[in-house]
């Protein structure tokens, strides 16, 4: 099962794990007066001081960080960190360069520990439980929590076996069992159509736009709660970008979702709300509209706007 942890958590890139085939709006205006802009709903009403964000609903988040540090050979790259991700939400994160969003991102499944020099205080609860305590099954962790990076990397074998690796590690038997999950994960994807016929080609194949889409699936035919998404669109041209963001509307429904892009328009598209990190701090947190209309801190503002980053 210690393998299935890093398959689970593969979306761009191996983490060590030897794998064996299975079975054999325009911002020149608005930038130009120094707003930001916002390609979605205006909010009727400015969100009160230090308010956070939360969606409500039954007020149980899926996520909840207090106090997070991580460090990397002593240094903290994200600091004092405290936020909440709700379930069925699109969580953005947006920041310039070396502002601890992939680091931030890499802590909610524990990848970070496949680094020595990792070390962190504070708490990630997943559900009410720690995902750093002892206890925590890790590739249990990282199957529930599952991350697609920013280069897309199909494993070596067809369309089809890239799918059912991870499923076979996991125990899933049965070829009716398995095929059904193989073609709700494309069709989760947004990719079913476009390779149903096509399963026994090798996945390298596919343009880079589908093998994105292909690492998307290989994640969810795991079945995880929560997808952490790194980047997944900053090699990809617009009309493969608008797949991704498609498909992200539509997982939703079903799951917690944390997006980290550094196109601002992305995440205005794409998210419901948005967080901004800067140096690693968490600066600000609040609905998207909200965030890109009405940000309650100037260096937002400045982001936004193209002053830095």
């Amino acid at each position: 099962m210690a393998e299935l942890g890093v398959y689970a958590g593969l979306g761009g890139r191996a983490s060590g794990a030897v794998l064996e085939p299975p079975g054999k709006r325009h911002a020149s205006g608005a930038a130009a007066a120094g707003r930001p802009v916002f390609e979605g709903p205006v909010p009727s009403e400015a969100p009160s001081q230090g308010w956070t964000g939360s969606t409500g609903g039954d007020g149980k988040s899926k996520i909840v960080v207090r106090d997070f540090t991580a460090r990397f050979s002593g240094k903290p790259v994200v600091r004092g960190l405290n936020q909440e991700v709700q379930p069925r939400e699109r969580l953005a994160i947006i920041g310039p360069a070396s502002s601890g969003k992939t680091s931030f991102l890499r802590s909610l499944n524990r990848l970070n520990d496949l680094n020595p020099e990792f070390a962190h205080e504070g708490k990630i609860l997943l559900d009410g439980q720690d995902v750093y305590d002892p206890d925590m099954d890790v590739a249990d962790l990282r199957r529930r929590v599952g991350m697609v990076y920013a280069v897309p990397v199909p494993l070596p074998w067809s369309i089809h076996d890239n799918l059912v690796y991870g499923l076979k590690l996991a125990g899933v038997r049965g070829r009716y069992t398995l095929e059904q999950r193989v073609e709700a994960a494309l069709k989760g994807a947004v990719l079913w159509d476009e390779v149903k016929d096509r399963l026994a080609e090798p996945a390298y194949n596919l343009s880079g736009g589908q093998q994105q889409r292909l690492c998307l699936a290989r994640v969810l035919a795991l079945e995880p709660e929560v997808l952490i998404l790194d980047e997944p669109c900053s090699g990809l041209d617009p009309i493969s970008t608008g797949k991704i963001e498609d498909a992200l509307l539509e997982l939703k429904t079903k799951h917690s979702i944390v997006l980290v892009t550094n196109n601002t328009k992305q995440a205005a598209r794409a998210s419901d709300r948005t967080a901004f990190f800067l140096m690693g701090e968490l600066v600000e947190i609040g609905p998207t509209a909200d965030v890109f209309t009405r940000p309650r801190d100037q260096r937002t503002n400045d982001y936004l706007v193209g002053q830095f980053g």
